[in-house]
């Protein structure tokens, strides 16, 4: 996909700015400097809604074992999985982002909006030391746990053993989502619907579990073809290395294509690299806005984010709504010069410029606000007679 960045009737900033440029020019030597300081109004949700379930969240955390990552050590770590009910660091979240939703999906402690009800998923899942004395049950006395200086592969390799192969559950002395069931049997309203798959979910547990059976009765005589069988298993996302994560909030879909008669019940896929998300279903609608939030782990190699729409539908495959694809990497380059910067007031960093030979239906602006690298986007699906998908964009570095 063809690009474009800058405008070559550009004014540079001054001061501060323009140290930040400097920087940002020595990382992408391409880039050309916007016109103005003016930065590009942001749509924020209201986070007080989320204050008191935030405030919950981090007195979690000061509980004993959960001030360092349930899965290498880490101090201070900054990330949940709400499906296992751990808090991780960001090497591991990725790892764990790997794996899938459907085993363990991954959240911010800072960055997302959270509610009491998944806090309450939290605190009924016990925490870092309940879900270790589950998972790692069965570790033998010859393997280490990572360290926070291991590579992304030993993460890998052990995070796989013990959450989607489940080698080192002892499933005859604990049941992974007893505390679910459980609250699921006794809670009402909404925190009912976050367990109604639980059963589901707990027959593939015992499904992985009776695999990682398998694996320990076979160590004494075959650990190392079971360690290289292990090896195999991995994905290319879970041995990669990570610079950072997105996060990527769907804003809305503007005159989408028809699908069902005369309307469509869209939602959008995202995917980067081996990674892939998307957002809820929005029935009988044809400009829906989702303004959800969603977060991926950046390769170090930087692939471009895809972004496909499709029609849901329930008895036949989903129905393809178009298609963009996002170059992601001066929005990256952008993060890591205003994070050697020191520079904390908000600017117009530079801006991805509309045209015939890329997908953008206006300029995408690439900011610093409040301390944070955005940019927007509003992109013209491909492939399709119409429809338009607005989207904001935000480059989290691993030191948050």
């Amino acid at each position: 996909m063809s690009t474009q960045h800058g405008n070559s009737d550009t004014k540079p900033p001054s001061g501060s700015g323009s140290r930040l440029y400097d920087l940002l020019c020595a990382e992408q030597p391409y880039w050309n400097r916007p016109s103005d300081a003016d930065s590009t109004p942001w749509n924020f949700r209201e986070l007080w809604k989320s204050s008191g379930a935030k405030e919950r969240l981090e007195k979690l955390l000061k509980e004993s074992g959960n001030g360092v990552c349930a899965d290498c050590g880490t101090p201070d770590p900054k990330w949940v999985s709400l499906t296992l009910g751990v808090f991780i660091c960001i090497k591991c979240s990725g790892v764990h982002r790997s794996l899938g939703v459907h085993i363990s999906k991954v959240l911010s402690v800072k960055l997302d909006e959270w509610t009491d009800e998944q806090v309450d998923v939290l605190v009924n899942l016990g925490g870092n030391n309940v879900a270790n004395n589950k998972y790692e049950a069965l570790i033998p006395e010859n393997l280490k746990k990572p360290t926070p200086d291991s590579s992304n592969e030993e993460r890998a390799d052990f995070i796989r053993r013990k959450y989607e192969i489940m080698q080192f559950f002892d499933g005859n002395k604990h049941d992974p989502h007893s505390h679910q069931r459980t609250s699921s049997s006794s809670s009402q309203g909404s925190l009912s619907n976050l367990f109604s798959q639980d059963k589901r979910q707990y027959e593939k547990q015992l499904t992985r579990h009776r695999i990682g059976q398998k694996f320990r009765s076979s160590w004494g005589r075959r650990d190392s073809d079971n360690h290289k069988s292990v090896r195999k298993s991995n994905s290319l996302a879970g041995m990669v290395e990570f610079i950072g994560m997105i996060k990527v909030n769907v804003v809305k879909g503007t005159n989408l294509a028809v699908r069902d008669m005369v309307t469509s019940d869209p939602y959008v896929m995202l995917t980067l690299g081996q990674q892939s998300v998307k957002t809820r279903v929005i029935k009988n609608n044809l400009n829906p806005v989702w303004n959800e939030s969603l977060m991926l782990s950046i390769p170090d190699s930087i692939p471009p984010l895809k972004v496909i729409v499709y029609d849901k539908d329930t008895f036949s495959h989903d129905d393809f709504m178009g298609e963009a694809e996002i170059d992601i990497q001066p929005l990256v380059a952008a993060a890591k010069a205003h994070e050697r910067s020191e520079i904390q007031e908000s600017m117009q960093l530079g801006k991805w410029v509309a045209s015939k030979d890329n997908t953008l239906e206006k300029d995408g602006i690439i900011t610093v606000t409040d301390g944070k690298v955005k940019q927007d986007i509003s992109l013209r699906l491909q492939k399709v007679e119409r429809g338009v998908l607005e989207i904001e964009l935000e480059c989290v570095p691993l030191t948050q």
